[in-house]
């Protein structure tokens, strides 16, 4: 198991709890981050990639804060009820211990699977001491400039966002104003409790008191129906369905759309610029997401995820890089006139620039979800194909042109090879589906165009003096971690001599220590941006990919298993690494670091048997 055996010291970085200190509620619609020190500083409402209602994330002064927490606080853990995305933190103080149970409530009989929201749009608090008496502090301080006043039975809070207009908060005990936001003080004895809820659904009865065991016993049987259906084998079944959990968490229901990170502008390096927001859909990620979720036994999002991102496309007549949950490009990128940034490290960044980008590999994407929903025994009739032959059109036209590659680089763009790869991708799974279900296609046209950039995306990257393939064609370029997925995608064999020695380079090469890679390297691969960044969690995985494609086993073993290791108590991984400290740098939780979990594990699982069997 990864969960932790006992409490730890609170500690602050800055001000700040570290990020690895948090762990992620949601309902399929928004999430929030709860803190090891019974905080809540980060929420956006209504949706996922709404403004958030709290960002003390972002700022420990004006961002806001919801907190129930012993005073004093000592120490403190957390843990998810069992299979389920209910989170328990337990807060010790001088003579008792303090358990608040949060989550987004999810609807009586609500069924995960089905593309419907599931949340009450209700945000639950359940508070009680144990052990003897505690005192405790309530306090919600509102993200600056948000109003609020008093009604009967509760508050309300001003929220004039994606159709909500109002959030009310309702406790049992009473809250009074401060001067900064609503609090109270009182000593609980033991057995006692204290709840609190938020509300945004618009329909919100003020003297309703919350039946706060029955709701978290609901929502606790939502989650585990859901997790009841997932097949996760190997070493490290407990944390691959934690992950599943967390990617489920990241899960826009309606649509099957997978943000990439739960949050914005958390930092790549302490006080660097590069601060993304990345609460949003790049059809790169969910294409990867889609994959595991297949595998480990639920296709029904990428099943609702294909229809989704293909109406866009019909509607906008090109497919985008990324997207919003209402299937429109997100807003352009700003940066937040207030807020600080987590310690410190701004900018803060609403929006994201890669709307404005050309990444080809997105062809590819699409027409491998495609070929995925297909080999899963779905039909692929004429409508649904004469929207994916223009996608392939595509790839055929502008697989040389420069774009600004998997990593979204903000210099001058390059063919980059990821990109050239998935354009062949899109050709390629477009061929097998059309003879599959004997579609009609330009066979002579599409397959010579499928040959001719896979030989060109394998001949032009291909470095003789290095003996490794490049991050771009024309052999002169970097290395690339991206690279590593080349395997993976079938555009050459694990095994093959030209992969073995590029995958030795990049392991060489691309070091940050104990198994973590870096993407590149920024002196060598210039993407147009200041400051330094962490290593990233997935380009490891992809590494233990190739190890254990080669026939490596022992050593692909030994990597997962570190990579494993570096999970929070919770299971949550971030997008990057520290090298030195190990802290937690980037969004968080990252899918893609999480899709590295199953995918990998699938792999070495799949590898291992194989080993076995020929020993």
């Amino acid at each position: 198991m990864f969960a932790a055996a006992s409490p730890r010291p609170v500690e602050r970085l800055d001000g700040y709890l570290p990020i690895e200190d948090h762990g992620l509620i949601g309902d399929g619609s928004t999430c929030a981050l709860v803190g090891r020190d019974g905080g809540i500083s980060w929420l956006c409402l209504p949706e996922f990639d709404s403004p958030p209602f709290l960002a003390g994330l972002l700022d420990n002064e004006s961002g806001g804060l919801f907190e129930i927490t012993p005073v004093p606080l000592r120490s403190s853990m957390q843990r998810y009820t069992e299979d389920s995305c209910v989170l328990v933190t337990s807060l010790v103080s001088d003579h008792g211990m303090l358990q608040v149970t949060d989550c987004l409530t999810l609807r009586s009989g609500a069924n995960l699977a089905e593309p419907v929201p599931a949340g009450r749009r209700e945000l639950l608090r359940h508070a009680q001491a144990v052990g003897g008496d505690v005192r405790v502090r309530v306090s919600l301080v509102p993200k600056v400039g948000t109003t609020y006043d008093q009604l009967a039975g509760g508050w309300r809070f001003d929220w004039p966002v994606n159709g909500t207009s109002e959030v009310y908060l309702w406790s049992s005990v009473e809250l009074r104003p401060d001067g900064r936001g609503l609090s109270t003080e009182l000593t609980l004895r033991a057995g006692e409790t204290i709840t609190v809820s938020l509300h945004w659904s618009g329909r919100f009865r003020l003297r309703q008191r919350p039946d706060a065991k029955k709701l978290i016993e609901q929502t606790v049987r939502g989650w585990r129906q859901w997790a009841s259906g997932l097949d996760c084998e190997g070493s490290q079944a407990d944390l691959m369905k934690r992950s599943a959990l967390t990617l489920k968490l990241l899960d826009h229901a309606e649509t099957g759309a997978i943000m990439a990170a739960a949050t914005s502008s958390l930092p790549e390096w302490p006080g660097s610029p590069r601060n993304w927001d990345y609460r949003y859909t790049w059809v790169r990620d969910a294409s990867f997401s889609n994959y595991v979720f297949r595998r480990i036994g639920d296709p029904s999002d990428a099943d609702v995820f294909l229809a989704w991102v293909l109406t866009n496309v019909e509607r906008d007549g090109v497919p985008h890089v990324l997207y919003a949950l209402d299937g429109s490009q997100p807003p352009e990128e700003v940066e937040d006139p207030v807020l600080r940034g987590y310690r410190g490290s701004s900018p803060v960044r609403w929006g994201n620039g890669a709307v404005n980008q050309l990444q080809h590999d997105v062809y590819g994407e699409i027409v491998d979800i495609a070929y995925q929903w297909s080999n899963s025994g779905q039909l692929v009739d004429h409508q649904l194909w004469t929207t994916l032959t223009p996608i392939v059109e595509a790839a055929i036209h502008n697989w040389r042109t420069p774009d600004s590659g998997p990593w979204e680089v903000r210099s001058a763009g390059r063919p980059f090879t990821y990109s050239a790869a998935m354009c062949h991708v899109a050709i390629d799974r477009a061929i097998q589906i059309a003879r599959k279900h004997k579609l009609p296609y330009p066979k002579r046209r599409w397959e010579s165009a499928a040959k001719e950039i896979r030989e060109a995306t394998l001949g032009l990257s291909w470095n003789p003096d290095s003996n490794t393939f490049t991050e771009h064609l024309g052999g002169t370029g970097g290395l690339d971690a991206a690279l590593l997925t080349l395997p993976v995608r079938n555009i050459i064999a694990f095994n093959d001599p030209r992969m073995v020695s590029t995958t030795e380079a990049i392991a060489a090469k691309l070091d940050a220590g104990n198994g973590l890679l870096f993407r590149y390297l920024p002196r060598e691969s210039p993407d147009g941006l200041p400051g330094g960044e962490g290593a990233f969690l997935l380009c490891s995985f992809w590494l233990v990919d190739n190890l254990a494609g080669q026939g490596r086993v022992d050593e692909a073993h030994d990597l997962y298993e570190s990579l494993c290791r570096r999970a929070n108590p919770l299971g949550l991984f971030p997008e990057q690494i520290h090298p030195g400290t190990g802290e937690f740098l980037g969004n968080f939780p990252q899918a893609f670091s999480h899709v590295g979990v199953l995918a990998s594990g699938l792999r070495l699982l799949k590898a291992q048997r194989r080993a076995a069997a020929n020993s």
